[in-house]
């Protein structure tokens, strides 16, 4: 077979299988579609398809059908972190700017403190979970970040499911997760800075700085109908510029969206958007990101990882939570409430850690344990939140 059939095989695979598998088997209480679409992504990779069929993996997704993939999967991703960016309220976060700065900060310092400490400890071990470019303290301040993520995108999703998206409660867990988005960008933009490019790196900011107030102004005299052409053009260049200055497109696509104006874009028409890149063209991401996973170092210490990050992560994001909880006088339960919706991981950790592992900071196998970790904590969310919704424990207005 051609190129062009082998490539429609893995389509129909990667989109048909996870749907099957979340329908007939009811997953959504536990595992939305966009997990299943994760888990499927890392069973069709290397570590399990591969070694069960090797010949029947080197044949579905042979080199250039993964090439091909991996274009998809770009543009899919730039995509969903662009409308990530836009979807940032800050004006939100300065109005109540006291308690979303000391909750985002103690939700996002916590994990990160333990996730540090938990890196430190892989590190330590000297089982291959360092990267061939990576320097350690890039590895314990990357590993800490992924351990204190929050995605936006995909705490909306959930929050819509348990219907607390528009209501008080889940403004303000969209406020804290706000704060935390711009920290991530910020520390990976970091981690990647490259001191034999950092004079590129440094022009680029400084000429997104100054791009961005006449894009600003263009934006605001256009039709909103000719605003929706203008996004991918700026997305595109804001991309292919930063990846050139030596940080990755990743960052171009949140700061493409993050200088816009969400109201700018009709919000029923901005969600659609969202849906349907979740729903046509994010599911190639998570099938290249099941390619790239590795259990070199053993299976059973990725799994033990996986775990201890897990632990990081989870006692981390509560801890800090209940801080902030208990400093502002929150009713008893609401801390735990919002942390463990402030848990929700998946989508935006998946991203960061892809850039991680294509920089070289974290090997594989680190790579996959934070996956494994991601999965687990997003899966948590619902199962633990929605008894004491249904039990009327919510946080108060």
């Amino acid at each position: 077979m051609g190129t062009s059939e082998t490539f429609l095989i893995a389509m129909t695979i990667i989109f048909g299988l996870p749907y099957l598998i979340w329908r007939l088997g009811r997953t959504d209480y536990v595992a939305p579609l966009v997990v299943v679409q994760i888990l499927t992504g890392i069973v069709l990779g290397p570590g399990v398809l591969g070694a069960a069929f090797p010949r029947y993996y080197a044949t579905v997704f042979n080199p250039a059908v993964i090439q091909t993939l991996n274009g998809v999967a770009w543009w899919a991703v730039m995509l969903f972190v662009c409308i990530a960016g836009l979807e940032l309220d800050l004006k939100q976060s300065w109005r109540h700017r006291r308690e979303t700065v000391l909750t985002a900060a103690c939700a996002l310092g916590f994990p990160l403190l333990l996730g540090a400490l938990a890196a430190l400890g892989l590190l330590a071990s000297g089982a291959g979970w360092l990267g061939t470019a990576g320097r350690g303290w890039q590895f314990v301040l990357g590993v800490g970040m992924a351990c204190a993520v929050t995605a936006l995108p995909i705490l909306m999703l959930l929050m819509e499911k348990l219907g607390i998206l528009r209501a008080p409660l889940g403004q303000r867990v969209l406020r804290y997760a706000s704060l935390d988005d711009l920290a991530i960008w910020a520390v990976l933009a970091l981690i990647l800075l490259d001191w034999a490019r950092v004079g590129r790196q440094l022009a680029f900011i400084a000429g997104f700085i100054v791009l961005a107030w006449p894009f600003r102004a263009l934006m605001r005299r256009l039709r909103e109908s000719d605003r929706w052409y203008v996004l991918p053009i700026w997305l595109a260049a804001c991309g292919f510029t930063a990846d050139y200055a030596g940080l990755h497109f990743m960052v171009g696509a949140f700061l493409a969206g993050a200088v816009l104006d969400r109201d700018w874009f009709d919000l029923a028409r901005l969600d659609l958007l969202r849906h349907h890149v979740l729903l046509v063209l994010m599911p190639v991401f998570f099938l290249s990101t099941g390619l790239r996973t590795s259990w070199a170092v053993g299976g059973w210490a990725v799994f033990i990882a996986a775990a201890w990050l897990l632990a990081a992560a989870v006692i981390g994001k509560l801890a800090g939570v209940a801080l902030a909880g208990r400093v502002l006088g929150w009713r008893r339960g609401e801390a735990w409430t919002i942390g463990w919706l402030l848990q929700t991981k998946a989508l935006i950790m998946i991203i960061f850690t892809n850039i991680l592992l294509d920089r070289g900071v974290i090997s594989a196998a680190a790579f996959t344990a934070l996956l494994l970790m991601a999965v687990a904590s997003t899966m948590l969310t619902v199962p633990m939140v929605r008894p004491r919704l249904a039990a009327g424990q919510v946080a108060a207005p």
